[in-house]
């Protein structure tokens, strides 16, 4: 047992939401003050994210089967959790699609632009989801393999279907259970040490990507920049409503996820973001076998942020090139982008992909792409934000209307699993 004292930072120690906004601060003062130094470090953020993604499918693996275990007994619940998560994820998904939309017919910030590519679109992207591939790859002929090409979908599957058969050997599973739960705690400690450097990390990602990328481009395309982030603040003030209605504190919840929050700002990442996701979940009193379910499928389907950015920049392309989409081509925006933003989770450079997907649907180019490529990541640091605060909305709603009664024997401490 690990005391409270032992985990618990000293009063006069900043909090580590403090401690990466002054990393965000000073890479920003070293891009402007000596940009050809901040350009090389690079490798520090590389090297964060990295550690990071090490112990993603581990935690998946242990932590999803865990708890598909403990709700092994009562399949009706993990039922009603899957049925409250995916009612959610399409009920947001139209949310922030819609208000993509009316931000553009409110702004139409693509029109009257003469613009020239400010990046490059990737080799190879794919102009469209195969659907066959897709469900065909949720099921994992090596599930080994597959954890170690970090393909998250397959181990999500194969971890929910080991845990009910877990649950249904009865007091043979028990053993196996125990060793699960000795490498989540591993896996948790772990990410206590790695997440205590994640402001050293943020300094090098900010400090590399002003440097490189600087704001010339930001503002050339600044307004399309301006109006994805008034959308992601609209996005985020129904999110505080829907909290407000389910009897949380907005304000309070916001603060308390503020770690994971700033940490997918920062690294543009959901998936570095899940493993301290999760540990803050349960820290706030959030059971695991709710955390271990609700997070995993959020971070693959649940992308609310990426969905407006989707919407909004289909329709400023369009407007770029002086396509008149009307009422109809906004429809086909809406649906394409709903079906496909819950297609696109496990394919490479997903977010591309679905745009590609929808331009396509409304007769844009995917060479189109290249012209906001170069303020990309500054549109992707605050979409990828909202994704992660969106998933905590969704768990909470999971907790409240298909939680009743659940509780865990294992209890989150700071940077550690106590059983």
């Amino acid at each position: 047992m690990i005391s409270a004292a032992e985990t618990t930072p000293t009063k006069h120690a900043l909090s580590l939401p403090v401690q990466m906004l002054i990393g965000l601060v000073a890479g920003l003062a070293l891009a402007l003050l000596w940009p050809e130094v901040a350009a090389t470090l690079q490798p520090i953020g590389t090297a964060f994210i990295e550690a990071i993604k090490m112990i993603v499918i581990p935690l998946i693996l242990t932590a999803v089967g865990l708890g598909a275990y403990k709700m092994g007994a009562d399949v009706k619940q993990l039922g009603r959790v899957a049925v409250v998560c995916f009612a959610w994820f399409y009920f947001a998904t139209f949310l922030a699609i819609v208000i993509g939309l009316g931000l553009d017919m409110m702004f139409h910030p693509g029109t009257g632009l003469n613009l020239r590519p400010t990046g490059t679109v990737p080799a190879n992207l794919a102009h469209s989801i195969n659907w066959v591939k897709f469900l065909l790859d949720l099921i994992p002929s090596n599930i080994v393999q597959a954890m170690a090409e970090q393909k998250t979908l397959p181990t999500l599957t194969f971890a929910v279907l080991f845990g009910l058969a877990l649950a249904g050997v009865g007091e043979r599973a028990k053993p196996v259970v125990a060793v699960m739960e000795g490498i989540m705690a591993a896996m948790f400690r772990l990410t206590g040490w790695i997440i205590a450097l994640s402001p050293i990390a943020v300094f090098g990602l900010m400090a590399y990507l002003f440097a490189t990328q600087g704001l010339a481009t930001l503002l050339g395309l600044g307004k399309l920049v301006v109006i994805e982030y008034v959308g992601l603040f609209l996005l985020v003030v129904i999110f505080w409503v829907m909290m407000a209605l389910l009897g949380e504190r907005p304000m309070q919840v916001t603060r308390q996820v503020m770690g994971p929050v700033l940490l997918g700002f920062t690294t543009r990442s959901s998936e570095v973001t899940l493993p301290v996701h999760m540990q803050k979940l349960e820290e706030m009193g959030m059971p695991n076998r709710i955390v271990s379910v609700v997070l995993p499928l959020g971070y693959a389907f649940n992308i609310d942020g990426t969905t407006l950015y989707i919407a909004l920049a289909t329709t400023f392309l369009a407007e770029a090139y002086n396509i008149q989409l009307g009422w109809g081509g906004y429809v086909s925006v809406l649906v394409t982008t709903l079906i496909a933003s819950k297609g696109g989770a496990n394919i490479p450079s997903a977010g591309l992909v679905v745009l590609a997907t929808v331009m396509t649907t409304v007769g844009l180019p995917v060479e189109a792409i290249a012209l906001i490529a170069g303020i990309d990541a500054f549109l992707d640091m605050g979409r990828t934000a909202v994704n992660v605060f969106g998933n905590t909305v969704a768990a909470k709603l999971v907790m409240r209307f298909a939680g009743a009664g659940v509780t865990d024997d294992v209890v989150v401490t700071d940077d550690v699993v106590v059983t």
